[in-house]
């Protein structure tokens, strides 16, 4: 049990993240940025971020934060369950730009990108839920309400109004911003240890009191945004190939401009 624990342990991200940020730096090159926001702690909430600069704030809050006062709020919060001898869950929020339309697979289950997404958010340890957009929430409106309808935009292109598939549809990008929530389940090493049995007797105890955080969202968020990247940077490569970035980065973009010609109704 004791090995199953260590590698259920956020200590097995730290090579996911690592990995991720190598290909972070690859996706920048072909100006895809990746974003994360805390917008969730315990019962305490926090809208998105709604500008570049509540972005910027977020990503360089140690909790994630887009505003001081979400800050203020979250640190009472952790604090609260620390003495309280708790842990928190939580929720974050991932933001994708500069994505063209059609990077992924309509084709087959295992390359819709939506499907690789989910399950490696789902990999991450603590990690029991995954929307994309409006997610959840779409599952209780009408059809006419769910879906992002496509308009003229009067110069000769098409655009949207709206964007509660967060991104993706049919497998696909759709040009969109891409927007993926992760919920986090509270640390179960807690220090009011939860009843447990012992297997030599079968006798009741309690489980092993050991160190641990009070709340790893903010932790997790960094996690989310690591293998995220790693994801869209394999499909990217799987998709438009190439051994050098310059090779990757002149089909990326020659297929990003045909994109635009259709959207904005430009040769």
């Amino acid at each position: 049990m004791r090995n199953v624990l260590e590698r259920a342990s956020a200590r097995a991200t730290v090579a996911w993240t690592a990995a991720g940020t190598v290909a972070r730096l690859l996706l920048g090159e072909l100006g895809v940025e990746i974003r994360g926001s805390v917008v969730s702690i315990g019962g305490g909430k926090a809208a998105p971020p709604e500008s570049e600069t509540e972005w910027a704030a977020a990503m360089d809050s140690d909790l994630g934060c887009p505003r001081e006062s979400d800050e203020e709020r979250f640190t009472a919060e952790i604090r609260k369950a620390i003495k309280e001898r708790e842990t928190l869950g939580g929720v974050f929020l991932l933001s994708v730009t500069g994505l063209p339309p059609g990077v992924g697979s309509f084709v087959e289950w295992d390359r819709r990108l939506d499907g690789r997404l989910a399950g490696a958010l789902m990999a991450i340890p603590g990690i029991k839920g995954v929307e994309t957009g409006e997610g959840f929430r779409l599952a209780e409106l009408p059809g006419s309400a769910a879906h992002d309808g496509i308009f003229p935009d009067g110069k000769g292109g098409i655009k949207r109004v709206s964007n509660h598939a967060g991104g993706l549809e049919g497998g696909m990008t759709n040009g969109e911003e891409l927007i993926i929530r992760a919920a986090m389940k509270p640390i179960p090493t807690l220090r009011k240890p939860l009843p447990s049995v012992n297997l030599s007797d079968g006798k009741a105890l309690s489980a092993h009191k050991e160190r641990g955080d009070a709340c790893a969202v903010p932790a997790a968020c960094v996690v989310g945004e690591a293998m995220v990247s790693w994801v869209i940077a394999a499909a990217i490569k799987e998709q438009f190939g190439g051994d050098r970035i310059d090779e990757l980065k002149e089909r990326f973009e020659t297929y990003r401009a045909r994109g635009r010609s259709v959207c904005h109704g430009t040769d």
